[in-house]
């Protein structure tokens, strides 16, 4: 069951899209209340609703274990940690 469609690898990826999602709507909804707000006519229902899609996307996101490093630029990692190791022993 683990290279399914429903293994823990992507249902925990499909979760930290969705608190993507969340916090870029609510981001969304706060340009909105700013543009009220400027109109002369501010809602702060936008305001709420803003705020509460950000809170909960980086809860929802934050839950997610991070992903380990990809394995494509190792060579190149290797080269700056070892260009790193000779400045400071300068």
């Amino acid at each position: 069951m683990g290279k399914g469609l429903f293994s823990p690898h992507m249902l925990g990826e499909f979760v930290s899209r969705i608190g993507l999602f969340l916090i870029l709507l609510g981001t969304g909804i706060l340009i909105l209340f700013i543009a009220s707000e400027g109109a002369g006519s501010a809602n702060f229902d936008y305001l709420f609703w803003a705020l509460l899609a950000i809170i909960v996307g980086f809860f929802v996101r934050r839950r997610h274990d991070a992903e380990p490093p990809a394995e494509r630029f190792s060579l190149l990692r290797k080269l700056r940690d070892k260009n790193r190791g000779r400045k400071e022993r300068r």
